[in-house]
Protein backbone atom coordinates (compact mmCIF):
# COMPACT_ATOMS: atom_id res chain seq x y z
CA UNK A 1 0.00 0.00 0.00
CA UNK A 2 1.03 3.70 -0.21
CA UNK A 3 1.90 5.45 2.51
CA UNK A 4 1.72 9.02 3.53
CA UNK A 5 5.20 10.50 3.88
CA UNK A 6 4.86 11.46 7.44
CA UNK A 7 4.12 7.52 7.98
CA UNK A 8 6.61 5.62 10.10
CA UNK A 9 8.48 3.54 7.67
CA UNK A 10 9.85 0.55 8.70
CA UNK A 11 12.58 0.28 5.97
CA UNK A 12 14.26 3.16 7.88
CA UNK A 13 13.61 2.14 11.74
CA UNK A 14 15.84 3.69 14.17
CA UNK A 15 16.03 -0.09 15.05
CA UNK A 16 16.94 -2.54 18.01
CA UNK A 17 18.87 -2.46 21.18
CA UNK A 18 20.02 -5.54 20.58
CA UNK A 19 21.09 -5.72 16.32
CA UNK A 20 19.48 -8.65 14.75
CA UNK A 21 19.23 -9.84 11.12
CA UNK A 22 16.13 -8.60 9.00
CA UNK A 23 13.22 -11.44 8.83
CA UNK A 24 12.68 -12.67 4.96
CA UNK A 25 9.29 -12.48 5.35
CA UNK A 26 8.06 -9.91 7.62
CA UNK A 27 8.34 -5.78 8.07
CA UNK A 28 10.28 -4.90 11.50
CA UNK A 29 6.89 -3.78 13.20
CA UNK A 30 5.11 -7.14 11.98
CA UNK A 31 7.91 -8.86 13.83
CA UNK A 32 7.17 -6.79 17.01
CA UNK A 33 3.67 -7.52 16.57
CA UNK A 34 4.47 -11.04 16.50
CA UNK A 35 6.62 -11.01 19.60
CA UNK A 36 4.15 -8.95 21.75
CA UNK A 37 1.37 -11.85 20.52
CA UNK A 38 3.30 -14.79 21.81
CA UNK A 39 4.74 -13.03 24.99
CA UNK A 40 3.65 -14.49 28.57
CA UNK A 41 2.47 -11.30 29.56
CA UNK A 42 0.10 -10.98 26.14
CA UNK A 43 -1.68 -14.37 27.19
CA UNK A 44 -2.36 -13.18 30.57
CA UNK A 45 -4.57 -10.46 29.69
CA UNK A 46 -7.16 -13.24 29.08
CA UNK A 47 -7.45 -13.30 32.90
CA UNK A 48 -7.31 -9.46 33.58
CA UNK A 49 -10.02 -7.48 33.98
CA UNK A 50 -10.97 -4.08 32.24
CA UNK A 51 -14.22 -3.01 34.89
CA UNK A 52 -15.83 -6.12 36.11
CA UNK A 53 -13.43 -8.99 37.62
CA UNK A 54 -12.56 -11.64 35.34
CA UNK A 55 -14.47 -14.57 36.56
CA UNK A 56 -17.82 -13.02 37.18
CA UNK A 57 -19.03 -12.95 33.81
CA UNK A 58 -18.52 -15.15 30.00
CA UNK A 59 -19.49 -12.21 27.71
CA UNK A 60 -17.70 -9.42 30.32
CA UNK A 61 -14.54 -7.60 28.33
CA UNK A 62 -10.77 -8.83 29.37
CA UNK A 63 -7.89 -6.80 28.94
CA UNK A 64 -7.32 -9.12 26.00
CA UNK A 65 -10.59 -8.99 24.44
CA UNK A 66 -10.38 -5.28 24.68
CA UNK A 67 -6.47 -4.88 23.26
CA UNK A 68 -7.90 -7.35 20.53
CA UNK A 69 -10.42 -4.60 19.68
CA UNK A 70 -8.12 -1.86 20.19
CA UNK A 71 -6.21 -3.02 17.69
CA UNK A 72 -8.82 -3.67 15.12
CA UNK A 73 -9.78 0.38 15.05
CA UNK A 74 -5.99 1.41 15.38
CA UNK A 75 -5.52 -0.67 11.99
CA UNK A 76 -8.71 0.92 10.51
CA UNK A 77 -7.62 4.37 11.35
CA UNK A 78 -4.18 4.28 10.42
CA UNK A 79 -4.85 2.43 7.12
CA UNK A 80 -7.76 5.31 6.32
CA UNK A 81 -5.19 8.19 7.36
CA UNK A 82 -2.28 6.22 5.00
CA UNK A 83 -0.06 4.93 8.05
CA UNK A 84 1.87 2.07 9.10
CA UNK A 85 -0.98 -0.34 10.39
CA UNK A 86 1.58 -3.13 11.93
CA UNK A 87 3.13 -0.33 13.98
CA UNK A 88 -0.38 0.69 14.94
CA UNK A 89 -1.06 -2.58 15.49
CA UNK A 90 1.49 -3.29 17.48
CA UNK A 91 1.52 -0.64 19.74
CA UNK A 92 -2.73 -1.22 20.31
CA UNK A 93 -1.86 -4.94 21.36
CA UNK A 94 0.42 -3.79 23.63
CA UNK A 95 -0.61 -1.07 25.25
CA UNK A 96 -2.38 -2.75 28.50
CA UNK A 97 0.38 -5.38 29.02
CA UNK A 98 1.59 -3.13 32.04
CA UNK A 99 -1.79 -3.25 33.84
CA UNK A 100 -1.81 -5.63 36.94
CA UNK A 101 -4.83 -7.61 37.99
CA UNK A 102 -8.03 -5.92 38.79
CA UNK A 103 -7.40 -3.21 36.47
CA UNK A 104 -7.20 0.37 37.54
CA UNK A 105 -7.97 -0.72 40.94
CA UNK A 106 -5.53 -2.57 41.29
CA UNK A 107 -2.82 -0.04 39.71
CA UNK A 108 -4.11 2.49 42.19
CA UNK A 109 -3.41 0.14 45.11
CA UNK A 110 -0.14 -1.03 43.86
CA UNK A 111 0.78 2.70 43.18
CA UNK A 112 0.37 3.42 46.49
CA UNK A 113 2.08 0.48 48.16
CA UNK A 114 5.15 1.38 45.86
CA UNK A 115 4.79 5.22 46.80
CA UNK A 116 8.18 4.27 48.86
CA UNK A 117 9.96 3.11 46.23
CA UNK A 118 9.17 5.06 43.31
CA UNK A 119 5.23 4.28 42.71
CA UNK A 120 3.86 2.42 39.67
CA UNK A 121 2.87 3.39 36.42
CA UNK A 122 1.17 0.93 33.84
CA UNK A 123 2.98 2.37 30.60
CA UNK A 124 6.64 2.57 32.62
CA UNK A 125 5.68 -1.25 33.67
CA UNK A 126 4.70 -2.47 29.95
CA UNK A 127 8.24 -1.35 28.70
CA UNK A 128 9.88 -3.11 32.10
CA UNK A 129 7.82 -5.86 30.33
CA UNK A 130 8.76 -5.95 26.80
CA UNK A 131 12.55 -5.00 28.05
CA UNK A 132 13.09 -7.02 30.49
CA UNK A 133 10.73 -9.25 32.27
CA UNK A 134 9.74 -11.50 29.26
CA UNK A 135 12.21 -14.25 29.47
CA UNK A 136 12.60 -16.37 26.41
CA UNK A 137 15.12 -15.67 24.14
CA UNK A 138 18.71 -16.51 23.52
CA UNK A 139 20.31 -13.55 22.99
CA UNK A 140 18.57 -10.99 25.28
CA UNK A 141 16.14 -10.37 28.02
CA UNK A 142 12.77 -8.52 26.88
CA UNK A 143 11.51 -8.80 23.09
CA UNK A 144 13.91 -6.41 21.45
CA UNK A 145 11.46 -4.68 20.10
CA UNK A 146 12.14 -1.23 17.51
CA UNK A 147 12.61 1.63 18.47
CA UNK A 148 9.08 3.33 17.12
CA UNK A 149 7.22 0.35 19.00
CA UNK A 150 8.88 1.31 22.28
CA UNK A 151 8.53 5.03 22.04
CA UNK A 152 4.69 4.48 21.26
CA UNK A 153 3.93 2.05 24.13
CA UNK A 154 5.45 4.47 26.32
CA UNK A 155 4.30 7.64 24.92
CA UNK A 156 1.16 7.28 23.05
CA UNK A 157 -0.67 9.32 25.63
CA UNK A 158 1.78 12.13 25.23
CA UNK A 159 5.03 13.35 26.15
CA UNK A 160 6.08 12.21 29.11
CA UNK A 161 7.42 14.50 31.78
CA UNK A 162 8.34 15.05 35.25
CA UNK A 163 10.13 12.34 37.15
CA UNK A 164 10.22 9.51 35.29
CA UNK A 165 8.43 6.32 36.56
CA UNK A 166 11.48 3.62 37.44
CA UNK A 167 10.86 1.07 34.69
CA UNK A 168 10.45 3.60 32.38
CA UNK A 169 13.72 5.84 33.46
CA UNK A 170 16.07 2.52 33.73
CA UNK A 171 15.54 1.32 29.74
CA UNK A 172 15.77 5.50 28.71
CA UNK A 173 18.85 5.65 29.97
CA UNK A 174 20.00 3.10 27.20
CA UNK A 175 17.82 3.62 24.62
CA UNK A 176 16.70 7.18 24.40
CA UNK A 177 12.77 7.24 23.10
CA UNK A 178 12.79 11.31 23.38
CA UNK A 179 10.26 11.14 25.99
CA UNK A 180 9.57 14.86 26.23
CA UNK A 181 8.10 14.84 22.34
CA UNK A 182 4.97 13.62 21.04
CA UNK A 183 4.57 10.10 19.80
CA UNK A 184 4.66 9.51 15.84
CA UNK A 185 0.85 9.37 14.12
CA UNK A 186 0.41 5.96 14.51
CA UNK A 187 1.29 5.13 18.32
CA UNK A 188 -1.33 8.55 18.41
CA UNK A 189 -3.40 6.31 16.36
CA UNK A 190 -3.16 3.63 19.14
CA UNK A 191 -4.46 5.59 22.33
CA UNK A 192 -7.94 7.09 20.56
CA UNK A 193 -8.53 3.58 19.00
CA UNK A 194 -8.19 2.70 23.03
CA UNK A 195 -10.67 5.52 24.11
CA UNK A 196 -13.21 4.86 21.01
CA UNK A 197 -12.85 0.66 22.06
CA UNK A 198 -13.21 0.98 25.72
CA UNK A 199 -16.23 4.30 25.79
CA UNK A 200 -18.38 1.39 23.30
CA UNK A 201 -17.37 -1.44 25.19
CA UNK A 202 -18.16 -0.12 28.52
CA UNK A 203 -21.71 0.83 27.45
CA UNK A 204 -22.22 -2.30 26.56
CA UNK A 205 -20.84 -4.47 29.63
CA UNK A 206 -23.23 -1.73 31.57
CA UNK A 207 -26.36 -2.66 30.11
CA UNK A 208 -25.15 -6.24 29.88
CA UNK A 209 -25.00 -6.22 33.73
CA UNK A 210 -28.10 -4.08 34.47
CA UNK A 211 -26.39 -0.89 36.09
CA UNK A 212 -28.66 0.63 33.38
CA UNK A 213 -31.17 0.36 30.43
CA UNK A 214 -31.15 1.05 27.46
CA UNK A 215 -33.66 3.83 27.97
CA UNK A 216 -31.21 5.92 30.08
CA UNK A 217 -28.25 5.86 27.51
CA UNK A 218 -30.93 6.71 24.25
CA UNK A 219 -30.71 10.43 26.30
CA UNK A 220 -27.31 10.70 25.88
CA UNK A 221 -25.49 12.23 23.14
CA UNK A 222 -24.75 10.46 19.99
CA UNK A 223 -26.00 7.29 21.40
CA UNK A 224 -29.98 8.61 21.28
CA UNK A 225 -29.50 9.39 17.64
CA UNK A 226 -28.32 6.02 17.40
CA UNK A 227 -31.18 4.29 19.20
CA UNK A 228 -33.17 6.47 16.98
CA UNK A 229 -31.93 5.14 13.36
CA UNK A 230 -32.02 1.75 14.70
CA UNK A 231 -35.45 2.01 15.94
CA UNK A 232 -36.04 4.15 12.20
CA UNK A 233 -34.77 1.26 10.39
CA UNK A 234 -36.18 -2.00 12.34
CA UNK A 235 -38.91 -0.72 14.47
CA UNK A 236 -39.98 -4.19 15.65
CA UNK A 237 -36.57 -5.45 16.44
CA UNK A 238 -35.60 -7.52 19.84
CA UNK A 239 -33.97 -5.60 22.75
CA UNK A 240 -30.35 -7.45 22.72
CA UNK A 241 -30.40 -6.76 18.52
CA UNK A 242 -31.55 -3.45 19.32
CA UNK A 243 -29.20 -2.07 21.50
CA UNK A 244 -26.12 -3.85 19.42
CA UNK A 245 -27.05 -1.78 16.49
CA UNK A 246 -27.45 1.42 17.68
CA UNK A 247 -23.96 0.88 19.92
CA UNK A 248 -22.44 -0.04 16.40
CA UNK A 249 -23.38 3.08 15.20
CA UNK A 250 -22.12 4.75 18.29
CA UNK A 251 -18.45 3.34 17.25
CA UNK A 252 -19.06 3.94 14.04
CA UNK A 253 -19.73 7.86 14.67
CA UNK A 254 -16.10 7.75 16.91
CA UNK A 255 -14.07 6.20 14.38
CA UNK A 256 -15.39 8.49 11.11
CA UNK A 257 -14.91 11.63 13.46
CA UNK A 258 -11.62 10.30 14.56
CA UNK A 259 -10.26 9.81 10.70
CA UNK A 260 -12.42 13.29 9.19
CA UNK A 261 -10.94 15.25 12.25
CA UNK A 262 -7.33 14.04 11.93
CA UNK A 263 -7.01 14.05 7.98
CA UNK A 264 -7.65 18.02 8.63
CA UNK A 265 -4.88 18.22 11.10
CA UNK A 266 -2.81 16.40 9.17
CA UNK A 267 -3.38 18.85 5.88
CA UNK A 268 -3.39 21.39 7.75
CA UNK A 269 0.62 20.64 9.26
CA UNK A 270 1.59 19.54 6.70
CA UNK A 271 4.17 17.35 7.93
CA UNK A 272 7.40 15.99 5.45
CA UNK A 273 8.20 13.12 7.64
CA UNK A 274 7.11 11.18 11.11
CA UNK A 275 9.94 13.09 13.08
CA UNK A 276 7.98 16.05 12.19
CA UNK A 277 5.04 15.01 13.97
CA UNK A 278 6.84 14.44 16.89
CA UNK A 279 8.16 18.03 16.82
CA UNK A 280 4.80 19.77 15.96
CA UNK A 281 4.04 20.03 19.53
CA UNK A 282 0.41 19.10 19.46
CA UNK A 283 -1.10 16.02 18.46
CA UNK A 284 -2.48 15.33 15.16
CA UNK A 285 -4.90 12.29 15.98
CA UNK A 286 -7.75 13.92 17.07
CA UNK A 287 -11.73 13.91 17.67
CA UNK A 288 -13.21 16.91 16.54
CA UNK A 289 -14.28 19.33 19.71
CA UNK A 290 -17.74 18.75 18.86
CA UNK A 291 -17.72 15.05 19.30
CA UNK A 292 -15.04 15.02 22.37
CA UNK A 293 -17.59 16.72 24.12
CA UNK A 294 -20.43 14.85 23.71
CA UNK A 295 -17.88 12.01 24.67
CA UNK A 296 -17.08 13.61 27.86
CA UNK A 297 -20.83 13.53 28.77
CA UNK A 298 -21.10 9.77 27.78
CA UNK A 299 -17.88 9.50 30.02
CA UNK A 300 -19.22 11.50 33.07
CA UNK A 301 -22.88 8.99 33.01
CA UNK A 302 -20.12 5.99 33.06
CA UNK A 303 -18.07 6.86 35.91
CA UNK A 304 -21.53 7.31 37.96
CA UNK A 305 -23.53 5.29 36.69
CA UNK A 306 -21.24 2.32 36.30
CA UNK A 307 -17.28 2.97 37.47
CA UNK A 308 -18.98 4.17 40.85
CA UNK A 309 -22.47 1.85 40.85
CA UNK A 310 -22.48 0.32 44.22
CA UNK A 311 -21.84 -2.82 43.38
CA UNK A 312 -18.50 -2.28 41.35
CA UNK A 313 -17.54 -0.07 44.29
CA UNK A 314 -18.40 -2.89 46.34
CA UNK A 315 -16.00 -5.35 44.51
CA UNK A 316 -13.29 -2.52 43.80
CA UNK A 317 -12.91 -2.49 47.86
CA UNK A 318 -12.89 -6.09 48.05
CA UNK A 319 -10.20 -6.82 45.23
CA UNK A 320 -7.37 -3.53 46.58
CA UNK A 321 -7.41 -5.95 49.76
CA UNK A 322 -6.27 -8.43 48.14
CA UNK A 323 -3.35 -6.51 46.56
CA UNK A 324 -2.84 -4.86 50.02
CA UNK A 325 -2.43 -7.79 51.60
CA UNK A 326 -0.25 -9.72 48.88
CA UNK A 327 2.11 -7.16 48.36
CA UNK A 328 3.69 -6.48 51.77
CA UNK A 329 3.64 -10.56 52.32
CA UNK A 330 5.96 -11.24 49.37
CA UNK A 331 8.00 -8.14 50.81
CA UNK A 332 8.24 -9.88 54.37
CA UNK A 333 8.25 -13.04 53.45
CA UNK A 334 10.08 -13.28 49.53
CA UNK A 335 10.97 -17.08 50.22
CA UNK A 336 7.34 -17.47 49.37
CA UNK A 337 8.04 -16.69 45.73
CA UNK A 338 8.40 -18.98 43.19
CA UNK A 339 12.11 -20.40 42.77
CA UNK A 340 13.34 -18.03 40.09
CA UNK A 341 12.28 -14.96 41.50
CA UNK A 342 13.67 -15.96 44.86
CA UNK A 343 16.56 -15.87 43.02
CA UNK A 344 16.51 -12.35 41.83
CA UNK A 345 15.34 -10.84 45.35
CA UNK A 346 18.45 -13.19 46.62
CA UNK A 347 20.91 -10.73 44.27
CA UNK A 348 18.79 -7.40 44.44
CA UNK A 349 20.29 -4.59 45.77
CA UNK A 350 18.13 -2.93 48.62
CA UNK A 351 14.71 -2.86 49.95
CA UNK A 352 13.85 -1.04 46.61
CA UNK A 353 15.19 -3.22 44.27
CA UNK A 354 13.27 -5.97 45.82
CA UNK A 355 10.21 -3.96 46.40
CA UNK A 356 9.93 -3.79 42.48
CA UNK A 357 10.06 -7.18 42.20
CA UNK A 358 7.48 -7.73 44.38
CA UNK A 359 5.84 -5.05 42.19
CA UNK A 360 6.92 -7.19 38.88
CA UNK A 361 5.51 -10.41 40.61
CA UNK A 362 2.32 -9.24 41.49
CA UNK A 363 1.55 -6.71 38.68
CA UNK A 364 1.76 -9.75 36.34
CA UNK A 365 -0.62 -12.05 38.45
CA UNK A 366 -4.13 -12.40 36.81
CA UNK A 367 -7.51 -11.81 38.61
CA UNK A 368 -8.02 -15.30 39.14
CA UNK A 369 -4.39 -16.06 40.30
CA UNK A 370 -4.25 -13.10 42.58
CA UNK A 371 -7.15 -14.39 44.53
CA UNK A 372 -6.00 -17.78 44.57
CA UNK A 373 -2.94 -16.54 46.26
CA UNK A 374 -4.50 -14.76 48.73
CA UNK A 375 -6.49 -17.46 50.01
CA UNK A 376 -3.89 -19.88 49.81
CA UNK A 377 -1.59 -17.39 52.11
CA UNK A 378 -4.76 -17.71 54.18
CA UNK A 379 -5.45 -14.04 53.36
CA UNK A 380 -9.00 -14.43 52.73
CA UNK A 381 -12.07 -13.47 54.78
Amino acid sequence: MTRARYACDPDHSRGRLHAEALSTFRSPFQRDRDRIIHSSAFRRLKHKTQVFVEHEGDHFRTRLTHSIEVAQVARTIAGALDLNQELAEAVALAHDLGHPPFGHTGEDALHALMAPYGGFDHNAQAIRIVTALERHYAGFDGLNLTWETLEGIAKHNGPVTGPLPYGLEEYNRLHDLELDTHAGAEAQVAALADDIAYNNHDLMDGLRAGLFEDEEVAHLPIIGLAYAQTDALWPDLDRVRRRHEALRRVFGVMVTDVIGRSRALLREADPQSARDIRLLGRPVIRFSDAVWQQLAEIRAFLFTRMYRAPPVVEQRQRVTRVVEDLFPLYLRAPELLPEEWQESVAHADGETEIARLVADYVSGMTDRFALQAHDANGLGG
